[in-house]
């Protein structure tokens, strides 16, 4: 605990020094706008205000050197996976997120925000979160998204998300072609590749990632991560939006359970 615990919070220390030095204030935001009609490809991305990460720097998004696969399986062991949901299914809570796997701010959720709830709510039974792919970085998206619901058709869902994100490069940057995915889940351990392969490159998963898209906007969601919550004293669905902490995750499980 120790170890990981520090090791997150010289992360969050070193995204929030270099957050002060770029922008007054608020956190990266994102606007979209979709083109009307409908067509989901039809995506244009309006305003994306993201802090730079240091000049340049190359880290991640290398399909010959991932790495993270002990950590992200430390994490998750003792918690069922099924689908793209982690926790039991009879879990009273459940918690739904809509990301992107090249939205850094998911990542930064991945890595600093949703450890604790897996660590104490989602392995003590009380809420499972359900990932959800809500495509607004790019065309890269689409694919990569499918390939995480190939991977949960294996009960590997999170295992490849996760992993995904401790590897991520910068958005639209180029680096989420079929290689790095592939290599993406060789490196997760998906335990029928070829069955994966398969199912990935027929396009099986297209209208799921197109419906999890739709169902995200007509929610009224902007932005990735954007959550969503139900459970025993919930009034039905109710919307999170990005809430601001690992804090105001936890305290919205409570309330709901």
């Amino acid at each position: 605990m120790a170890n990981n615990e520090r090791s997150r919070e010289k992360r969050r220390e070193e995204r929030l020094a270099e957050e002060s030095k770029a922008a007054s204030g608020d956190r990266r935001t994102r606007l979209l706008q979709f083109a009307a009609g409908g067509v989901f490809l039809a995506i244009i991305i309006v305003v994306v205000v993201i802090v730079a990460v240091g000049g340049g720097s190359s880290s991640g998004g290398d399909a010959a050197n991932l790495v993270e696969k002990p950590e992200v399986e430390k994490l998750l062991s003792g918690s069922s996976q099924y689908g793209t949901t982690i926790g039991s299914k009879t879990a009273p809570v459940k918690l739904y997120e809509y990301g992107d796997l090249q939205c850094p701010v998911c990542k930064e959720y991945s890595e600093e925000f949703l450890p604790e709830v897996i660590e104490n709510q989602v392995k003590k039974g009380e809420a499972s979160i359900t990932f959800r792919n809500f495509i607004i970085i790019g065309p890269q998206s689409i694919p990569a998204g499918e390939a995480a619901l190939a991977a949960g058709a294996q009960d590997k869902g999170w295992s490849f998300i996760e992993t995904w994100y401790r590897n991520q490069g910068e958005e639209n940057s180029g680096y989420a072609t079929d290689e790095f995915i592939e290599s993406m889940a060789k490196y997760v351990g998906i335990p029928n590749f070829a069955k994966w392969k398969k199912e990935w490159k027929s396009k099986k998963f297209k209208k799921t990632v197109e419906k999890t898209t739709s169902q995200a906007q007509t929610l009224g969601f902007t932005g990735t991560p954007s959550f969503s919550i139900e459970g025993p004293k919930s009034e039905g669905l109710e919307l999170l939006g990005t809430p601001g902490s690992t804090e105001a995750i936890e305290e919205a499980i409570e309330k709901a359970s």
